[in-house]
């Protein structure tokens, strides 16, 4: 339940209402997101916001930090154990095993855009209900599909007018040289296990390349003295990994080679890669992914290569705050239909509700003064004012005023439309 105060119930923390003008925003960066995903051959996937707590413990991992500590998991009513979305990637998986998406095509490219949850500690971009889009690339094995994966990412952020950020790439390795690194990492660690905090002494025993990703000031100086992953990589991996480089450079995409770099989450093979924004501090990463052939798999689909990313739009939307960026307008009211007198208001109400076939339409709902009404629509910052009086009413010849110039003009009601579409440039 929310915070009670005063007899009032109050939004949950690390919740949060978004409410005009910043709702405006919202829609300016989905609408963006969608344009570029539907450029790369993109469509999207809807599900549902909570599925069987299984699928993530068996998916995102156990021994992961969402699944330990963050995960918001109840038992409905039939005493089944659900969990609020904390991530997209498992459920489309399972919606692509279950709907039987492979048989319709060999390749699958999928998005979403939605609310996931986790408990978290609410700071500046990270809220227990945040907003992520994920782009998952399914049935591609090679090194064009991360490649394909990361310019995707990159693009999505320069349409919005992003030019500040880095991407970090990193090779996680694989099922065959992975357990190789992990016990180079205990035999390396083992004697700095005092050193760790108290989570990195648990990731040893279940994932100890977690260790790397840790924040905490400890932690990070005695990964320091681990030797990179990229020197255990078996020579597939090895190979992939320049080769993935390679295509970047082709197209002309910058990075930075990142050893450090293991993601959070266990399914990611192969290829992952990062983008931070370099104005954020601490608090950087705009999104990331990377390769995850064996997920499919896992849940009991056939072995399935797949990359993907998830990028978060809170930190994204603040990204375009540091830089600056220019967010268009809301779109303004076009016409705004206003009454002299009581007896002109059923006229302007019928009028308002014509026009809204084809124009976006203000009228007044209050009984407002002329007055009141002309300054309602300056603050919606209307283009156009129709004005009805009582001679307006008995000659079905209207007043048109336009609000940038103040100029106005007589016109009969069967031209208006077509009056207001050649001055709107429709």
């Amino acid at each position: 339940m929310g915070k009670k105060e005063k007899g009032r119930i109050q939004s949950i923390r690390g919740t949060r209402d978004i409410l005009p003008p910043e709702s405006d925003r919202w829609l300016w960066l989905e609408e963006r997101c969608r344009c570029v995903l539907g450029r790369f051959g993109y469509s999207e996937i809807r599900g549902p916001l909570f599925e069987h707590t299984e699928l993530f413990q068996k998916g995102t991992g156990e021994g992961t930090d969402i699944v330990l500590k963050q995960m918001y998991t109840f038992q409905d009513r039939a005493g089944r154990s659900l969990t609020l979305r904390p991530e997209g990637t498992p459920s489309v998986a399972r919606a692509v095993i279950e709907r039987g998406l492979l048989k319709r095509a060999k390749v699958l490219k999928l998005y979403y855009i939605g609310p996931m949850f986790r408990y978290d500690r609410p700071q500046a971009g990270r809220y227990r209900q945040f907003d992520q889009l994920g782009a998952e690339l399914v049935g591609v094995p090679g090194v064009e599909g991360d490649a394909e994966s990361v310019h995707l990412h990159v693009m999505l952020l320069r349409e919005l007018g992003l030019s500040q950020f880095t991407v970090k790439v990193n090779s996680v390795g694989c099922s065959k040289c992975r357990p190789t690194y992990s016990r180079l990492m205990r035999e390396r660690l083992s004697d700095e296990l005092e050193n760790l905090c108290e989570d990195c002494r648990e990731r040893f025993e279940r994932n100890p390349l977690r260790v790397l990703d840790c924040k905490v000031k400890g932690c990070k100086e005695v990964a320091q003295g681990v030797p990179p992953i990229l020197e255990s990589l078996c020579d597939e991996c090895r190979s992939q990994f320049e080769e993935f480089k390679a295509r970047l450079g082709l197209i002309g995409l910058s990075f930075q080679e990142d050893p450090g770099l293991v993601r959070g989450l266990d399914y990611y093979t192969k290829a992952a890669f990062e983008i931070h924004h370099d104005l954020l501090g601490a608090q950087s990463a705009l999104g990331g992914g990377g390769r995850y052939d064996g997920l499919i798999e896992l849940y009991g689909g056939p072995p399935t290569p797949a990359v993907g990313f998830a990028a978060g739009l809170d930190r994204i939307l603040l990204s375009v705050e540091k830089e600056e960026v220019a967010v268009p307008p809301a779109l303004p009211v076009e016409v705004y239909v206003a009454s002299v007198s009581q007896a002109g208001r059923e006229k302007c109400f019928v009028l308002a509700s014509s026009l809204r076939e084809k124009f976006r339409v203000e009228v007044d709902l209050l009984g407002r003064s002329l007055q009141a009404q002309m300054k309602a629509a300056n603050s919606v910052a209307t283009r156009f004012s129709v004005i009805i009086g009582e001679e307006e009413l008995s000659s079905g010849i209207y007043t048109v005023r336009d609000m940038e110039s103040g100029e106005q003009e007589k016109v009969p009601e069967q031209d208006l439309r077509e009056y207001l579409r050649r001055r709107l440039g429709l």
